[in-house]
């Protein structure tokens, strides 16, 4: 019998890796995507002591997850930005937790053990969780939480200590990796009421004590962070009482909707407008009170539904509307909210399908699932395309949600990398501000394309006021408000007062300091000014070649500013080689001295090289050769 289950195991996890792969190799090479960026490490944690940053500095990643975060280092340690990588790692989680699914329900003596993690893995509400880089916060929470469940279930049966520590331990990796987590004591209590029909304190309760503490704690830090450093607070969150009541209900339908009928599933859902003044959204909270009290009184002869019930909405809680989380600014709900919460339905919905199907040939029964399994399979395969690249993504989004302004902003912001689609990404954002009228950052992105554009310089300068109207202290709006300014000489003034008041609000912006040493350096009187301008954006940004540049052009005015600025010119040619305007600058200044003339027409070469159609340039060089003469 023993044999069996192990053979029996083994058959189910190469299955399921097969399937696994089918189903998502479209998203396999997929790239970054909305905020992986800040999930993957950072350049300033990839050391040791950016690890260490991790573990002790809230802020340092998008969201304390410390153990997440740390995986993530790790991983970059192994392959860096390689996105397949970060995808296997997903897909080895999810595939893994679903053998603990299996395991789960073979300990709990559930039937369809083998059915529930086949569906569980497959099913297409997980796609988000796993072909998002981000959501490994999912999967590998979901290892660690089954892990603990399974541990504790050991205990329970034993009393052992082994047992209980290693489950204590495997709750404190989970609650470190994802938050959500933390109602796994309350779904375990669950779990003995339906087995046994009542909790005893001691032998129930008690044991699970230090783990409410710690979830609870973990819980209210999070939410903290949410608040803090996230920004899940403000007008956007302002649903009073009521209305988070018809959010929860609502929420709840809307998710077990999507599990039994996987269609239209969108990464970003439109937002609901909830208000408790409109009397049909209080037929969702009313539909989960009449299927609650049905279950209520069904229980005294079958536990089992009302348990499901309990678990799928305590699990799914910390989603649901009564705390504010950040993704509720663009949508109340989410495919990967519901990544762990959904085995409280898929569990006892395939142990109920097989005990339907148990008279059936072993053949039909085959049959059957393997045709349920493949059908999941194709979904999911269907689901995980859009995740091929950021841009397939956003646009998958808008076909199905035309009012999503976060997709169209994502899309705007990649369409503004290239100079040739400025036109789209003004269209783009012009959208978003129609969607987000107070939105400073909307105006502010639209401001930005639109200076970009011939002849749109009058509307560019309506967005950046109504961006600084909105966000007075939008530093980069002031920024780039002071460089369009400066385009007309008569509005240099107007462009100073810009920059002096973004360095105001951040004296330690570089690229703020070089701007306004560009304006300063054209006035009368004012180069030395600019020159500490330059001084400070060099000193602030060490790799900042323009600042370097800009610099030693500036230095090459003064009177014995010759060595400065050779140093400064060299300085922005270690950093940018191809540089041509330094390579020229630097080969001018040193071609004043007959000995490094050399030096100076490798310099010249180079600027020739790099740049041929420059024909003030050689022009120059040609106008110096001839007087230096032969």
């Amino acid at each position: 019998m023993a044999d069996r289950r192990q053979r029996d195991g083994i058959l189910l996890a190469v299955g399921l890796g097969i399937a696994l792969l089918v189903a998502y190799w479209p998203a396999l090479h997929g790239g970054m995507l909305w905020d992986d960026d800040a999930h993957v490490t950072r350049p300033e944690l990839r050391s040791a002591e950016g690890l260490i940053r991790i573990w002790t500095e809230p802020g340092a990643t998008q969201q304390f997850y410390p153990l997440l975060h740390s995986v993530f280092w790790l991983e970059h340690r192994l392959w860096g930005d390689a996105v397949l990588g970060y995808h296997l790692a997903n897909l080895l989680q999810h595939g893994l937790a679903a053998c603990l699914v299996f395991l789960l329900v073979r300990r709990l003596e559930l039937p369809g053990a083998a059915l529930a993690a086949g569906v569980w893995a497959l099913h297409p509400v997980s796609v988000e969780s796993v072909a998002w880089i981000s959501e490994q916060k999912n999967t590998l929470s979901a290892v660690l939480y089954l892990g603990a469940a399974l541990c504790y279930l050991k205990f329970d049966a034993t009393r052992g200590r082994g047992p209980y520590l290693a489950a204590f331990g495997l709750f404190g990796l989970a609650l470190l990796t994802k938050t959500v987590t933390a109602t796994l004591p309350a779904a375990l209590l669950v779990i003995f009421w339906w087995r046994r029909g009542r909790l005893g304190f001691r032998r129930d309760v008690a044991p699970l004590l230090p783990w409410f503490a710690l979830g609870i704690a973990s819980g209210l830090f999070t939410a903290w962070m949410e608040r803090s450093f996230i920004g899940a607070q403000g007008t956007d969150f302002a649903l009073g009482p009521v209305e988070r009541v018809l959010l929860a209900g609502r929420a709840v339908c809307f998710y077990f909707g999507k599990l039994v009928w996987p269609v239209d599933l969108v990464f970003i859902y439109p937002r609901w407008t909830i208000d408790a003044a409109v009397t049909w959204q209080y037929v969702f909270p009313l539909a989960v009170a009449v299927v609650g009290g049905g279950f209520i009184w069904l229980a005294r002869r079958r536990r089992g539904p009302l348990a499901a019930l309990l678990l799928y909405g305590g699990t799914l809680f910390p989603a649901l509307g009564f705390l504010n989380v950040y993704p509720f600014l663009f949508s109340f709900v989410a495919d990967h909210f519901q990544y762990l919460a959904s085995l409280a339905v898929i569990v006892p919905v395939a142990g109920l399908a097989t005990r339907l199907a148990a008279p059936l040939p072993v053949a039909g029964r085959g049959a059957l699932a393997a045709a349920l399994l493949l059908g999941l399979t194709l979904l999911s395969r269907s689901q995980a395309r859009p995740y091929a690249d950021a841009e397939t993504l956003y646009r998958t989004i808008l076909r199905a949600n035309p009012d999503c302004w976060l997709a169209a902003n994502n899309l705007g912001n990649l369409a503004s990398r290239s100079p040739d689609r400025a036109a789209e990404a003004a269209a783009l954002y012009a959208e978003v501000v129609r969607l987000r009228p107070g939105m400073a950052d909307a105006h502010y992105n639209l401001a930005n394309a639109l200076a970009r554009l011939p002849g749109r310089a009058g509307e560019a300068e309506a967005h950046y006021r109504n961006a600084l109207r909105l966000q007075p202290d939008l530093v980069e709006a002031r920024n780039h408000y002071g460089n369009l300014l400066a385009r007309e000489p008569a509005r240099t003034p107007e462009a100073i007062a810009q920059f002096q008041a973004a360095l105001r609000l951040e004296p330690g912006f570089a690229e703020v300091h070089n701007n306004l040493g560009n304006l300063l350096v054209r006035l009368p009187g004012r180069r030395a000014e600019a020159i500490t301008h330059y001084e400070t954006a060099v000193r602030l940004q060490p790799d900042f070649a323009d600042a370097h540049y800009n610099l030693a052009v500036a230095a090459a005015r003064e009177p014995g500013g010759r060595d400065r600025a050779l140093a400064a010119f060299a300085a922005a040619l270690r950093l940018r080689p191809d540089f041509a305007e330094a390579h020229f600058g630097c080969g001018v200044l040193l071609h004043e001295d007959p000995a490094r003339r050399a030096e100076a027409d490798e310099h010249f070469a180079a600027t020739l090289r790099l740049r041929p159609d420059w024909v003030a340039a050689r022009r120059h060089i040609e106008l110096l050769k001839r007087r230096a003469g032969p």
